[in-house]
């Protein structure tokens, strides 16, 4: 809360520290805060209905007295793994996300934990890279798979990637007889040095 702006709207919405951390981890913004403030909506209430997918919204009076029931809650598996992927300390943008993709809370949990985009892990798992190397490559995975195309073998590309080879290096290595269980050793090696290169 460094813009004075926010904190006065966090404020607006009756808002404490810890009403506001509550927010922040739903993903809500200081709006989102203020309209369920509005609607007389609890603030644990309303971080649960926030990330239930609901939208506050303001209902005429004869409306509210007409209204259909409460949506229904969210399926079991998807109120699961956002429960997984939250107790690991994921935000909760970030669980969102995975669990909206419909991914397992166990398989999505490292992923989360190293902020990768959903989409993006989807395509580096494929390509067989560990959630912690897809997380060091710091560019879009498809960006990855573009710039790597015809340089070696899909199954060969994170073998190469990560231990630290641009696709042009790898394509020469690889035509001087280096093999990609050769690259998978200083793969291995080069995470646990100081001084290893960041994959291409």
């Amino acid at each position: 809360m460094t813009v004075p702006a926010q904190a006065r709207l966090w404020s607006t919405a009756a808002a404490t520290p810890g009403t506001i951390i509550t927010w922040q981890r739903a993903g809500m913004t200081p709006q989102d805060a203020v309209r369920w403030h509005e609607l007389g909506v609890a603030p644990h209430d309303a971080a649960r209905r926030h990330l239930a997918g609901e939208r506050p919204r303001r209902v005429p009076w004869l409306a509210r007295r007409l209204a259909a029931p409460e949506p229904a809650a969210p399926a079991a598996e998807l109120v699961e793994v956002l429960r997984r992927l939250l107790r690991a300390g994921v935000p909760a943008d970030v669980a969102r996300a995975y669990a909206d993709a419909g991914w397992d809370g166990a398989e999505a949990e490292e992923w989360a934990r190293h902020r990768v985009d959903q989409g993006d892990a989807r395509v580096f798992r494929a390509l067989g890279f560990t959630a912690a190397e897809a997380a060091g490559v710091r560019r879009p995975a498809v960006e990855i798979m573009t710039s790597w195309w015809g340089a070696v073998p899909l199954p060969e590309v994170a073998a190469w990637c990560a231990a630290g080879l641009s696709p042009g290096e790898a394509a020469r290595q690889r035509a001087s007889g280096v093999t990609a269980e050769q690259a998978a050793v200083l793969r291995a090696l080069s995470a646990f040095g100081p001084d290893h290169r960041t994959p291409q």
